[in-house]
């Protein structure tokens, strides 16, 4: 199953636009998670409370860690998100604090290094950003979490920047984007 985190919040999206575009390459089915309409709260001390003691009986039965349950399973994960204010949207942090479950996508070794449980090959990063792209604190991230916490043995980075500057053609841009898929 490919699982589709879409964090982009505009209609107009050109970040989703240049997700689907990737999705269309990967071909067949996909589950999509809106995470604006999904709304994931952060936790707070009631809700991590409630997630600890959980965890601790082993219990993983209560919806809160629907999401974690999800993730784990894919195949092959796709986040789409929009490079904002030099990271991305506040509501993909929120979904991975939500999915970081130990138990259920990481787990920690003997040595208490962890080791990722999610079954996932492949995670694909696709953002676009109206000026110049820094992914130290956006793909490196989700990168990093990606091949050192949940296990996900392969990453791979879809962008397209500089829209946003004078005298660049944004569509133009986009599609050169679109078009490198392919390769």
């Amino acid at each position: 199953m490919v699982l589709y985190i879409n964090c982009c919040v505009r209609d107009e999206s050109r970040t989703h636009r240049l997700a689907n575009a990737l999705l269309s390459s990967l071909g067949g089915d996909y589950t999509e998670l809106e995470l604006y309409k999904e709304n994931p709260r952060p936790l707070d001390k009631e809700s991590l409370n409630k997630r600890t003691a959980l965890i601790e009986k082993g219990d993983y039965s209560d919806k809160m860690f629907d999401f974690a349950k999800q993730f784990a399973a894919a195949d092959t994960i796709v986040i789409s998100a929009p490079y904002w204010d030099l990271s991305f949207p506040a509501v993909l942090k929120n979904y991975i604090e939500n999915i970081y479950v130990t138990g259920i996508v990481s787990a920690y070794g003997e040595d208490g290094m962890p080791v990722g449980l999610c079954r996932a090959t492949k995670l694909y990063y696709v953002t676009t950003a109206g000026g110049p792209y820094d992914s130290t604190y956006s793909y490196g991230y989700i990168e990093s979490l990606a091949k050192n916490y949940f296990g996900i043995p392969e990453t791979a980075f879809v962008k397209a920047e500089m829209l946003d500057i004078a005298g660049n053609n944004a569509e133009e841009i986009l599609a050169q984007a679109i078009s490198s898929l392919d390769k």
